[in-house]
Parts: structure tokens; sequence; C-alpha cells
């Protein structure tokens, strides 16, 4: 799992792996996905601990990730092959027909690091809480560790498993919200506000962060504050601040990149913000 390349340096390959996944098949969620690339490659590379080599659907003994906004499938993908779980060729196949990487991440193909089908917003939290419910139970002591859209807040759904989270002091989870402020119809502000996101979750009674998701600085910073405040009796929140688009200067800051595939030309000049890393392309 450990190739002792700066985790700058693999995420710029994930965010490759993202643009050529999404350009090759005309489909796809580009924005969101290079976003978050910092974060997930630090998740993986860094602080989970988990074991690519004999992956188990259930979790036991190691931390668990579930990407509740599966639509951004192509930096999941790309950071569970990176990272071991499967061959970096494989990502090649993204989208097509008959293939373990379909646009949502699914179960019956087998893809190793996918442990539920996610993608229908509002439920991957309701998920994790059931994983993290199981290893209470379990006396295991790994954590859950999950990713949800701020549009996706916008699901009463969260809002329920926010609840019964604090309320049944769900202390082993970790839960970053990619606020990037945009959703697929335009911002989140203008479809509908989520304001005071981080008096929100502290009525609820979670404990609440705020990290810059696109510096790695501060990902090492607040990342081990979530970690010290395992155990501590109330769930825990990092409100994460990503940029859609992040890296691609065209693409960021805009809603019009949510679910869109760039041209053959508009890849060639995302790739050349992006030059190729000593992983090199699939």
């Amino acid at each position: 799992m450990s190739n002792n390349l700066p985790l700058s340096v693999v995420s710029r390959q994930v965010r490759r792996d993202i643009l050529r996944m999404v350009h090759a098949v005309n489909s796809g969620h580009p924005g969101g996905s290079l976003g978050c690339a910092d974060y997930l490659t630090a998740l993986y590379f860094q602080y989970m601990n988990h074991n690519p080599q004999k992956f188990d659907p259930s979790g036991k003994g190691e931390d668990v990730f579930i990407m509740s906004n599966g639509h951004i499938s192509p930096v999941f993908y790309s950071v569970l092959a990176r990272s071991g779980y499967f061959n970096v060729s494989e990502l090649a196949t993204f989208r097509k027909l008959n293939t373990r990487l379909q646009g949502h991440p699914t179960t019956h193909e087998g893809l190793p690091g996918v442990r539920v089908a996610t993608g229908s917003l509002g439920q991957g939290l309701s998920v994790a809480v059931g994983f993290a419910l199981q290893k209470k139970l379990d006396k295991d002591s790994s954590t859950v560790w999950v990713l949800t859209g701020d549009g996706e807040l916008q699901e009463g759904q969260i809002w329920e498993a926010v609840m019964f989270s604090a309320h049944n002091k769900i202390d082993n989870m970790i839960v970053a919200v990619d606020f990037n402020q945009q959703q697929i119809d335009g911002s989140t502000g203008d479809v509908m506000g989520i304001t005071e996101l981080k008096s929100k979750f502290e009525a609820f009674g979670w404990t609440v962060l705020e990290m810059d998701g696109n510096n790695y600085d501060s990902i090492h910073t607040v990342v081990p504050q979530a970690q010290s405040q395992l155990g501590a009796g109330k769930p825990i929140v990092i409100i994460m601040k990503t940029e859609m688009g992040q890296g691609v200067d065209f693409m960021m800051g805009s809603h019009a990149w949510h679910g869109k595939a760039p041209s053959d030309e508009q890849l060639e000049k995302a790739l050349a913000q992006l030059p190729v890393t000593e992983l090199g392309d699939y």
C-alpha cells in the first residue's frame, strides 16, 4: 500500500485517472471526484487501518470507509486501485457494460474495497452507523469513515441518522462533508441552502471540526484532531471545504462539471496541468 511518494504526488495521479476514466466513456462525475482526491488519498495512504490484500466485506478488525455520495466513484476507484485493492489496469473498464467499475459503486460484481452500494443519496450515513454499532458490539476498536456531499444534506434521512448517532453515542465514526457548495443544478445556496452547518451539527450533539480538504497541511492537522475525539461519547464530523474540479483551472468552482465529461481538447488541457507521476497512467 505504501509507495513512499508524497501524498500530493499520489493525488495528482488520482486526478489524472479521474479525468481519463470519465473522458473514455463520455460519462461520469469529475467535479466532486477531483475535489475529494486529496482527502481520499490521505485516508487510504496514511490514516486508515486497512488491508487491501485481504479484503473482508464485514470490515472486522479494520477501518471501514463508506462513500455515501457514490456518484463520485471515479476518485474512489482510483484510490482503491492505487492503494492495492485491484489492478490499476482495471480502471480502463470504468462504466462499461458487465464490468466491476460501474457508475455508482455496487457489490454484486465483487469489487474489492466496496462494502455497500451507494449513490442513492442520503443513505450512506445510515449504513455507516450500522457498521459502527456492529463494531461496538464486537468490541472492535477500529474506525468507520464516511464521506457525504453537502447537497446530500438536503435529504431528510441524513438528519435522522445524525440524530440517531448522537443519541446512541456513535463515537467510533468520523464523517466528512464535502463542502464544495455545488450540486448538479447549481450552487447549494440557490437550490436549497444548508446554512449554519457547523451550528446545525453542534445542535444535534456532534463534535464539529472544519478543514480545507484541498490542503495537506490542514488535513494533517484536522484528521488527527478528529481521531483524538474517538471514544469521547459523541459522533464526529469534519466540514471539509473543497473546490469542485480542484486541479483543473477551467473546471474549478463550477457546478457545470458535476457530471460532464471533458472533450478531447479539454482533456489535453486538463492533463497538461497535472503532469504524469512516477506511478504512471493506467
